[in-house]
């Protein structure tokens, strides 16, 4: 069967701690700990601002976010040198499995997109960069509903972009809290468990399948 897959892209496609890379001046060995801050805070104010019905797109939470954890760690920044910093968001790299596995998908004939919380050019920038979007038939934004995963309305927007069904439909995601979204909107939904240590939320709705990488995932997928 072929599917229409929604990719998560921060923590899927693209690995946002790598920030911690452009850190390091700046804190020294605590740089991977700030990006790590840096990554779940972000996602926080997204949640917040879902929750509230107070959007605000998620380069608003992104510079928000930096500034909590600059106060965190008592350190201070030019709104330039902020700026710049907030560029090499468009700069990270892809996991070395996600170019071949989607290759694989996508001849296996299934309909591959982006699905993030981030603006659809910021998304499709970072795309670029990281030489993944070539590989995909199209960038969704939940930017264009005003509100965040994981609201069932964007994964219901997300069959409707690809004009898919439950059935046909999957979500994959490196993030426990978007497959469960994903899930308890009807979807099907693959969790990437990049690293033996992650854990899945003890909740009760579990992932359709467990894969490492994107690799896997495409043998799985080819029976």
């Amino acid at each position: 069967m072929n599917y229409s897959i929604g990719f998560d892209v921060y923590g899927t496609l693209v690995d946002p701690v790598d920030m911690g890379l452009h850190l390091e001046n700046l804190i020294g060995d605590k740089a991977a700990e700030f990006g790590q801050l840096w990554h779940d805070k972000k996602v926080e104010y997204a949640f917040r601002r879902a929750l509230m019905q107070q959007y605000a797109d998620f380069t608003v939470c992104t510079q928000q976010a930096l500034q909590y954890c600059l106060n965190v760690y008592q350190l201070s920044l030019s709104s330039t040198e902020q700026q710049q910093l907030m560029a090499k968001f468009a700069e990270l790299s892809a996991f070395d499995d996600v170019i071949p596995g989607l290759m694989s998908l996508a001849k296996q004939g299934h309909k591959l997109a982006a699905f993030s919380n981030g603006p659809e050019a910021s998304v499709r920038k970072l795309m670029s960069n990281a030489q993944v979007l070539p590989h995909l038939h199209d960038v969704i934004s939940v930017d264009d509903l005003h509100t965040y995963k994981p609201n069932p309305d964007v994964y219901q927007y997300l069959m409707r972009r690809m004009l898919a069904d439950m059935n046909s439909c999957m979500m994959v995601s490196g993030n426990p809290w978007d497959v469960i979204g994903a899930k308890s909107a009807g979807l099907q939904a693959v969790w990437v468990k990049r690293s033996p240590n992650k854990l899945f939320d003890p909740w009760e709705i579990q992932p359709d399948l467990i894969v490492s990488d994107l690799a896997e995932l495409a043998k799985v997928l080819n029976g």
